[in-house]
């Protein structure tokens, strides 16, 4: 489908990571000319548990994708004394490497005829029937210049954000919230260890200020992600867990160390006129059991179900209830963040029904 008349595309998708192809896989399902703007090349990684809950597996699976990695049964939680798991039902999750995920989807998005421009958004502007947004092309080293190319203005009748924790898009249109004080942010950490998986679940191990997050993304190697205040240190960190330290003391790191955050972000609103936010651009909640991805690919579907529709005001609907789950997260991580955080395993251990419970209404 080539885009209405005067505009360079039916729908602009900013940002290429795992939602934003998710958007314009779904862009393109729904008949529209979609352009995708991305400023970095290649497979994009990220710092995070790289766990995929059944829900964001059945979600890929609709979308044609189904990325290689190592199955999930369940997620446990452990401290220095205790251990209480949940293995899901009838469906498994999956731990897949974020730059295989990404992968996947670029080429199922590109497959479906999406395009692509490499470029960075330096301006937004939501007119009643379109939207104009100023791109700075990214500068590549050539001989006998810089390769710079100036700014670009490209318009669609619609926008959907996917540009992340940061999104330059939610500052440009000014819908973010004020930030936590910094004692209270917390940040991700990251790093990858060539070590087979001891177990089919995530393991989550909650010890001092941080918890570590384990999960397994193919059968020769281990993810290690931690939550925890600025300037944690990994390795200070993973030696105040005596289980992951017996396991990693011999296994070799296969990848650099990658950080994240801070991780909570809030916003006004999840739209402006004919622009519509998704994923963490549209506000994170440093989530506990992994369903992040679970929640943005929804999103990215009512994204386009509301266009579709031309009705934006319905997907700030569908978001808030495609959120509500994350207050039970919410409710964890304001309690890891209090003196009742040594309470929390102990706690799921007491009452493993409801940590069950829990697990299963997150990994729907």
């Amino acid at each position: 489908m080539s885009p209405a008349l005067g505009f360079d595309a039916d729908l602009i998708v900013v940002g290429g990571g795992p939602v934003g192809l998710a958007a314009a896989i779904e862009g393109r399902e729904a008949g529209f000319d979609v352009l995708i703007i991305e400023p970095r090349d290649g497979p994009i990684d990220k710092a995070c548990g790289e766990g995929l809950m059944p829900g964001a597996l059945t979600a890929l699976h609709r979308l044609g994708v189904d990325p290689p990695g190592h199955e999930i049964a369940g997620i446990a939680y452990l401290d220095d004394t205790r251990f209480v798991e949940h293995r899901f039902g009838e469906n498994a999750g999956r731990g897949v490497r974020r730059t295989v995920l990404h992968a996947a989807l670029l080429e199922r998005a590109l497959d479906a005829g999406a395009r692509v421009e490499r470029a960075k958004v330096v301006g937004v502007e939501s007119e009643p029937d379109r939207v104009s947004v100023r791109l700075a092309a990214v500068s590549t080293s050539t001989e006998g210049g810089d390769g710079t190319r100036g700014q670009l203005l490209v318009s669609a009748p619609w926008v959907i954000a996917a540009d992340g924790l940061h999104s330059p898009v939610r500052r440009l249109l000014d819908l973010e919230r004020p930030a936590q004080r910094d004692s209270r942010r917390r940040y991700g950490i990251r790093r990858h260890y060539a070590l087979k998986p001891w177990t089919d679940l995530v393991e989550v191990h909650w010890s001092g200020e941080v918890e570590a997050y384990v999960t397994p993304v193919d059968d020769r190697t281990v993810g290690v992600a931690l939550l925890g205040p600025r300037r944690t240190d990994l390795d200070a960190a993973l030696a105040g867990i005596p289980a992951l330290t017996d396991r990693l003391a011999a296994a070799p790191a296969v990848t650099p160390l990658r950080g994240a955050g801070p991780l909570l972000q809030r916003t006004r609103s999840r739209t402006a006129g004919r622009v519509l936010l998704v994923g963490d651009a549209s506000g994170y909640v440093d989530a506990l059991t992994g369903e992040g991805l679970r929640v943005g690919f929804a999103q990215a579907r009512s994204a386009v179900a509301a266009i579709v529709a031309g009705q934006p005001a319905r997907y700030e609907r569908a978001w808030r209830s495609e959120t509500r789950d994350f207050r039970m997260t919410s409710g964890l991580v304001a309690a890891a963040r209090s003196p009742l955080r040594h309470r929390i395993v102990p706690a799921a251990v007491a009452a493993p029904r409801l940590f069950g419970a829990i697990v299963d209404r997150l990994a729907r």
